[in-house]
């Protein structure tokens, strides 16, 4: 039968080639293709092209979603073809490079008499599995992909280079298993992989196995040196059962079930060579219920439940779409990712020749993500983001605007953290003169602004300074405040830090005591800042060798952490060391809980989250990672703290 060709003009950019790859059948891997497809054939006001290809040869279904679709042939005819021009040229083609092999022979075969369109209201088009004849098994399984890799090894990327030339996204349908044609798939097409299993072990070990290999094979190939990135999409997950959900998901040692976000949160640190990353936020959002509306058949259900409330599959296929259309990694925050979509916006608006006064929108989303990253211990990027924030703000506001002054407050928060304490130093004395200024020598902010001079001089070691002025700041807090203000008693923390530092103990313990037992009754037993008060008491514990006390208090403080932000966090993995080190002088065993026989989890490598801006393109390749010891002081823990109760004081937009 005679086919019409389809004709489309190349993209001005690049597109992308998406493989989605289960490893058991009934995950529910071709309809969350065919939904993802849909949604983003819409993007663009419909008129992004996107292209679906079904490779799941042995049980192909992709065309059962889509009414208007032609009885084409499809990727079995067109890799026959292939074949075939490889043939005719016999002993000529080791002639020719094999990228300009495999150029010459796509030209010749075409892919344009494959593909049909699907959908008439936007550019959504598929290429089906084959023509579905008599001869179809057997052709089938004459076709042999092993030796069609073998005979031109640069076929298949250079295929997915074409396509993605003319479509913005290419949409693969894997088949499931370890076959040649699912390696093809997830290891030799894609840019992006989304690998879709369901909470079971079969399927997890087998989709965990699958990008072990695939980015093994990228790291370890000198011609396949390409970016890919990774997005676990977990699918069928009962939403009436809340116990089981937490438990697959979370991971439940009782049950002896491992968890899959622990899984893929080691599995994704291994790959990109990022230590201690969270998928908490991703997970958050992207979990596919199991619905009875969508059970039976082929169903779209971006189509069908189109209001896409909190909870329909639309709204879940839509916020994965924020990770995967946008190019994120898993290990970005919803919050994150916000921000610095807000920030693109603005950057576009200003290079099309926006006013300068729209230069104010770009420097708030920059000086929120900043405080996002300094929030997480990512202080390089917070201070890439504070510094042109800053800039901004002096540029379009002025030196004395309040907003340029958190900003600059905000980036001297950073160097100190960073040790960088003559810069610090220099951005505060102009805060601190600046609000003294215009708002007077008692004023809230003025008082913080002090408070973290103070905390940079005791840094250098100027500790009568530092004492002197952070005496003042407590004074007139507590006059103005009262004893057992938020902020009375944060400040009284940084002077018991600046105490120890100056080796009285006993005095710094004294305030510590009454600090810990004011934020135990005011904010809880696991308030960030009362474990903060036992972390910083138990360091002072250990300094007078009251071991035992300083062991009970850092392991509090570790079990707390856990569950509160996880056990690779960077301060969990701080009061672990710390408590290890409380275990060694003791004489016991690292890891036993002071008192029990319980364990807590193994010691990890000390790691800093490194920043990932190129690890998009250099995604695979093991780098060093610069370690964390030293980038929390104690009186920078405070400080943070403080400016967190003065943020709440004042509108945190700024």
């Amino acid at each position: 039968m005679e086919t019409t060709a389809l004709s489309l003009p190349p993209l001005t950019g690049t597109g992308e080639v998406i493989t989605f790859y289960s490893y058991k059948g009934g995950t529910g891997r071709t309809m969350a293709l065919s939904n993802i497809a849909v949604l983003l054939a819409r993007q663009q006001n419909a008129t992004s092209p996107v292209l679906m290809i079904d490779w799941d040869l042995e049980a192909p279904g992709l065309h059962h979603y889509f009414d208007h679709h032609e009885e084409r042939p499809g990727v079995l005819e067109l890799f026959e073809a292939c074949r075939e021009q490889l043939m005719r040229r016999g002993k000529s083609s080791a002639l020719l490079d094999e990228e300009e092999l495999a150029r010459e022979v796509l030209a010749a075969v075409g892919w344009e008499q494959y593909v049909s369109r699907v959908d008439q209201g936007s550019q959504l088009y598929l290429m089906r599995a084959g023509r579905f004849d008599d001869s179809y098994g057997e052709r089938l399984a004459a076709m042999h992909w092993d030796q069609l890799f073998d005979s031109c090894p640069a076929l298949f990327r250079c295929f997915a280079d074409n396509l993605a030339r003319h479509f913005r996204h290419v949409l693969v349908d894997s088949r499931t298993g370890r076959t040649d044609s699912a390696g093809i798939c997830t290891t030799l097409l894609p840019r992006k992989l989304v690998v879709v299993f369901t909470p079971n072990r079969q399927s997890l070990e087998g989709v965990q196995a699958t990008v072990m290999r695939a980015t093994a094979y990228r790291r370890s190939h000198e011609d396949e040196q390409r970016p890919l990135l990774v997005y676990p999409l977990p699918s069928r997950i009962e939403m009436g059962d809340s116990v089981q959900r937490a438990q697959w998901r979370r991971g439940d040692p009782q049950q002896r079930i491992s968890g899959y976000q622990p899984i893929f949160e080691q599995l994704l640190s291994t790959s990109y060579a990022m230590p201690n990353i969270s998928l908490d936020s991703y997970f958050d959002e992207v979990q596919l219920q199991q619905t009875r509306t969508f059970a039976y058949g082929e169903q779209l259900a971006v189509c069908m439940d189109r209001g896409g409330d909190r909870f329909s599959l639309t709204r879940t296929f839509d916020a994965f779409l924020d990770w995967l259309a946008g190019g994120y990694f898993p290990w970005q925050s919803s919050r994150e990712i916000r921000l610095m979509d807000t920030i693109a916006d603005a950057r576009r608006v200003l290079a099309a020749g926006g006013a300068r006064a729209l230069s104010q929108p770009l420097a708030l989303g920059l000086n929120q993500l900043g405080e996002l990253y300094r929030g997480e211990g990512r202080l390089r990027q917070a201070l890439t983001c504070f510094e042109e924030s800053m800039t901004l703000r002096q540029l379009g506001l002025g030196e004395d605007h309040p907003d340029t002054l958190v900003s600059k407050s905000n980036l001297a928060g950073v160097l100190r953290s960073q040790g960088q304490l003559d810069d610090a130093q220099f951005l505060e004395e102009c805060v601190v003169e600046a609000r003294e200024r215009l708002l007077g020598p008692e004023h809230l902010d003025t008082l913080a602004a002090r408070a973290n001079l103070a905390a940079t001089l005791a840094g250098q070691g100027r500790l009568a300074e530092a004492l002197a002025m952070q005496d003042a700041v407590l004074e007139a807090y507590v006059r103005m405040l009262g004893a057992e203000h938020l902020l009375t008693l944060a400040c009284k923390a940084g002077r018991a830090d600046m105490l120890f530092q100056r080796g009285d103990t006993e005095h710094a313990r004294i305030a510590q005591e009454q600090v810990l037992a004011a934020r135990k009754r005011l904010l809880g037993a696991e308030h960030a800042d009362t474990l903060r008060s036992k972390a910083a008491l138990a360091t002072t514990l250990l300094r007078m060798q009251e071991l035992d006390a300083a062991g009970s208090l850092f392991d509090a403080v570790l079990q707390a952490q856990v569950r509160r932000l996880g056990p690779d966090h960077p301060e969990t993995r701080k009061v672990r060391e710390q408590l290890a080190d409380v275990q060694m002088q003791l004489g016991g065993p690292v890891g036993a809980r002071i008192g029990e026989q319980a364990l807590v989890p193994e010691l990890h490598q000390d790691g800093a989250m490194d920043d990932y801006g190129d690890a998009l393109s250099r995604p695979l390749r093991p780098r060093g990672v610069p370690s964390q010891s030293g980038l929390w002081t104690r009186a920078g823990d405070e400080l943070l703290a403080l400016d967190g109760h003065l943020s709440a004081s004042r509108p945190p937009s700024r």
